[in-house]
């Protein structure tokens, strides 16, 4: 446990308000590289941010499973600090729904690790009431619970995840992992989402998640997000609460998270580009207050502009609207999505229009990448 006078000496370095810092990890036996990625994570929300890409080091434009290679690193010299994966959509294959191979995915998180960055998971699981994807919104929770008819499939994709998770490995030391389940769930475009399941089924969905792999499978390297998605959410009326569908409490969530692509200047949107501004610098305020009333860390879970066609969208559109509400917005990171060809990538390339923006972006005091960490896994060496 920080004192409370180291605490009050970080502050004062950071020239940041004093906030509630809730040291522990929901689960009371986490490691103790996890518990200091924890504290160090509250610390970095206060200082800044950092950059995220998700399957980074998989493919990017024109390329794909090359070593060493990053559409981020080639735009601006270093790897993001945040390294973004999903094992979805069914752990029995051997690579996931973007057809990034399992094993090659130990790979590179193991890298993402020794580099000092950090790595997040989500899970797009298959229906396994129908055998469809993610996006086959037939019910099916009710089934996946004790005592529903695919209960034991279910169970069976829980050891498979947790034995994925259980490999993660750096000598006799456990990666961190921050995992990210059942993300959108305010919406209704995946199985578990709201309209497709009751209220009371998804939190039973999610306890059963976090409970099953922090006691009965013994996985204490785990920090867990909750992700509502904001294009679900009012900001208008009672914002808090809106948010809050779902949640399944305290004891089951460290990082207060949100999912926003429609604030952040996608054409053809309901909102002009001035609302849209807004509605991102309210979205980033309330994911704040509730996780300093939590005593959680706040972070923009999943964000971006497919096909980055706004030049400075880095700096105009995420940077700048931070950086004017510091006070009110304290966010961990930002992870922008994948790049999976030349229209639908959410990171510049090399020679994209967008490059001198993001490196004006990576520049900036506030945004922290690969090279401005040095040990997120060791308190209080988080940066450089």
């Amino acid at each position: 446990m920080m004192s409370s006078l180291r605490i009050i000496i970080l502050a004062a370095i950071f020239y940041v308000p004093l906030v509630s810092i809730s040291q522990e990890p929901i689960d009371n036996q986490a490691t103790k590289r996890t518990k200091s990625l924890l504290t160090n994570l509250h610390l970095i929300a206060e200082r800044g941010f950092m950059f995220g890409h998700q399957d980074d080091q998989a493919y990017g434009v024109g390329w794909k499973e090359e070593k060493g290679r990053s559409d981020v690193k080639e735009s601006v010299g270093t790897f993001p600090a945040v390294h973004g994966w999903d094992v979805g959509s069914r752990l029995d294959k051997d690579s996931n729904l973007d057809q990034v191979r399992f094993d090659n995915m130990r790979k590179w998180v193991k890298k993402a690790y020794k580099m000092g960055s950090i790595n997040t998971f989500s899970w797009h699981l298959d229906n396994l009431t129908t055998g469809g994807n993610s996006w086959d919104k037939t019910p099916s929770v009710h089934d996946l619970l004790p005592g529903g008819s695919k209960h034991q499939a279910f169970v069976e994709q829980l050891d498979l995840l947790a034995e994925m998770f259980d490999s993660f490995n750096a000598g006799f030391d456990k990666i961190p992992i921050i995992f990210r389940p059942w993300h959108e769930h305010n919406g209704d475009w995946f199985w578990w989402g709201k309209g497709n399941v009751s209220e009371e089924e998804y939190i039973e969905l999610f306890r059963f998640t976090v409970d099953y792999l922090k006691n009965e499978k013994e996985l204490h390297h785990l920090l867990y997000a909750f992700s509502p998605d904001r294009s679900r959410l009012r900001l208008d009326t009672i914002p808090e609460q809106n948010y809050l569908w779902g949640y399944p409490g305290d004891d089951y969530v460290d990082i207060i998270g949100i999912d926003n692509y429609g604030d952040v200047g996608r054409l053809g949107g309901l909102e002009s580009a001035e609302r849209q501004a807004h509605n991102f610098v309210e979205s980033l305020k309330l994911i704040t207050k509730i996780a300093r009333d939590k005593g959680k860390v706040a972070a923009l879970t999943e964000t971006g502009l497919e096909g980055v066609t706004q030049s400075d969208w880095f700096t105009n559109i995420i940077l700048n609207p931070v950086k004017q509400h510091r006070s009110e917005i304290a966010i961990a990171w930002v992870l922008v999505w994948r790049n999976a060809n030349n229209t639908h990538h959410y990171a510049p390339y090399a020679d994209h229009p967008s490059v001198p923006d993001f490196q004006l972006f990576e520049a900036d005091s506030l945004t922290y990448f690969e090279r401005d960490l040095k040990n997120p896994y060791k308190s209080g060496k988080a940066l450089k």
